[in-house]
């Protein structure tokens, strides 16, 4: 029998990797390393910002950093009343669970912006 008998050749054509990855060039290896440089320096620089939210009109005022980790938690004495407390908890509640939304919006536009146009092909 014929060597490579009914099989199609094989062709290297398109293949710009050089290591067995059809279509994968040095200019995508190289956009995909400067992409995870930038999500590196973003990240770290993000985990470093605080983020501050207030609910009950101000009277409750919380700061997350960018780890989600609350830093500070301020509470106007006028919110403090011993036969209501569920309505402070409560306010905390959404002043710490708001500066964290705020945290997280934030990575995301800031990871979205490095991310995107790029035309990777995973």
């Amino acid at each position: 029998m014929a060597k490579g008998y009914g099989r199609p050749p094989v062709s290297r054509k398109g293949n710009k990797g050089g290591m067995g990855m059809p279509g994968l060039n040095m200019d995508m290896i190289k956009q995909a390393q400067k992409m995870q440089a930038d999500m590196e320096k973003t990240q770290a620089e993000l985990q470093e910002k605080e983020y501050t939210a207030t609910a009950g009109g101000g009277v409750v005022s919380a700061t997350v950093d960018g780890k989600h980790t609350l830093k500070a938690l301020t509470i106007d004495p006028e919110a403090v009343d011993p036969d209501d407390v569920e309505m402070l908890q409560d306010m905390v509640i959404a002043a710490v669970n708001e500066a964290i939304r705020a945290a997280m919006d934030d990575m995301s536009a800031s990871m979205g912006k490095i991310t995107s146009g790029m035309n990777l092909p995973f």
